[in-house]
């Protein structure tokens, strides 16, 4: 022990300088003239403060969306040098970052996903709102604004909401066949991504009531409930999100809960007098210069668009489904939604396309 505190003392009064790194890189921070001299910045007592919107900033898939960061300095001391902004996307339990842009003056470079979608918009002096364009479905989520002006680095968090519908999803083989992994992608093959809790529970205040557990992004099994009963967790728990917590992501299956927000395009009903097998169904969508509708878009057209049909169509994973606004006799049950055929090994039924606009 005595020989380490001695090594330490020693390494201490060396005077060698490594500079803290905190994820972002610095060049040359405690000199912006970059000759190479160091020199004391010393603290003149004005206080920089960062602010972004205290409510949530809502978009759709493919908008363009403002998220709104301004800084001050209390009290305002005139011009500053080059400040830097750096954004970056948060995991809701705040424990991981995912670098979205970093910018200095008019310098600016974006990251991963955001590379030609993000760019600083800087309206006046002390503004480092971000803007994103083509809005995608796993854009939602807590952005950080963090402005570093030499020594001094405040930050505050924006959190950005997809409009959209969030929809459980059984693959053709029947209940819990998923693994984590496999509801990933049957979620993303049906115009979708895997929903969050926040979408779960958005879906739940809005009358989703499920009885199949089912995956989340995180990698929890949940499933909402509106009406307690016996088979869904007992009568007597309270309304609800039930939850499996984390499950192995390998070796444990259920079903999918997937989200789609709004469409760029729109989704329209072929029929004919005899009806249709699914490739032919398939076929008279591309002769109508479209394609068969994923399970996600016509969930988004019914929600969004209000696409109502009283007619079974195909979908591309080979249900047949037809969605209900108006609800009415011969068209199913008395509430507003997406009915389901299962998946027909054979007959023949109209078909539902998605073409963009």
């Amino acid at each position: 022990l005595p020989l380490l505190l001695k090594a330490t003392l020693l390494h201490l009064a060396s005077g060698s300088y490594h500079p803290f790194y905190n994820g972002f890189y610095y060049n040359h921070i405690m000199n912006d003239n970059d000759d190479g001299q160091d020199k004391v910045d010393y603290f003149n007592g004005a206080r920089l403060v960062v602010e972004t919107s205290q409510d949530p900033v809502y978009s759709y898939n493919g908008a363009n969306v403002t998220l709104p960061c301004h800084f001050r300095y209390e009290p305002d001391m005139g011009p500053k040098r080059k400040i830097r902004i750096k954004w970056s996307k948060l995991r809701d339990d705040y424990t991981k970052e995912q670098d979205v842009m970093v910018a200095i003056g008019k310098t600016y470079m974006a990251f991963g996903d955001f590379k030609g979608r993000a760019h600083i918009h800087r309206a006046s002096r002390h503004e480092a709102s971000l803007v994103i364009s083509d809005v995608r479905l796993k854009d939602d989520g807590k952005y950080r604004c963090e402005v570093i002006d030499g020594l001094e680095d405040e930050s505050d968090v924006v959190d950005l909401r997809l409009q959209g519908i969030v929809f459980p999803y059984q693959p053709p083989r029947g209940q819990y066949r998923l693994n984590f992994h496999e509801a990933e992608q049957v979620c993303q093959d049906q115009g979708a991504i895997l929903a969050n809790f926040n979408q779960l529970f958005q879906a739940w205040s809005e009358g989703l009531d499920w009885c199949n557990a089912g995956w989340l992004a995180d990698g929890t099994v949940q499933y909402p409930i509106r009406l307690p009963r016996k088979p869904c967790g007992g009568v007597h728990l309270a309304p609800g999100i039930r939850s499996y917590g984390p499950r192995h992501r390998h070796l444990h299956r259920f079903d999918a809960f997937c989200f789609s927000s709004a469409l760029k395009g729109e989704v329209f009903y072929l029929d004919r007098l005899a009806g249709m097998t699914l490739e032919e169904a398939k076929q008279s969508c591309q002769d109508a210069g479209a394609e068969i509708a994923r399970v996600g878009q016509l969930y988004s057209a019914w929600k969004f668009l209000g696409l109502d049909r009283c007619s079974a169509g195909w979908l591309a994973d080979g249900s047949v489904r037809y969605p209900i606004v108006s609800p009415r006799a011969n068209c199913g049950p008395a509430e507003p939604g997406v009915r389901s055929f299962g998946f027909p090994s054979k007959g023949r039924f109209g078909v539902f396309c998605y073409r963009e606009r």
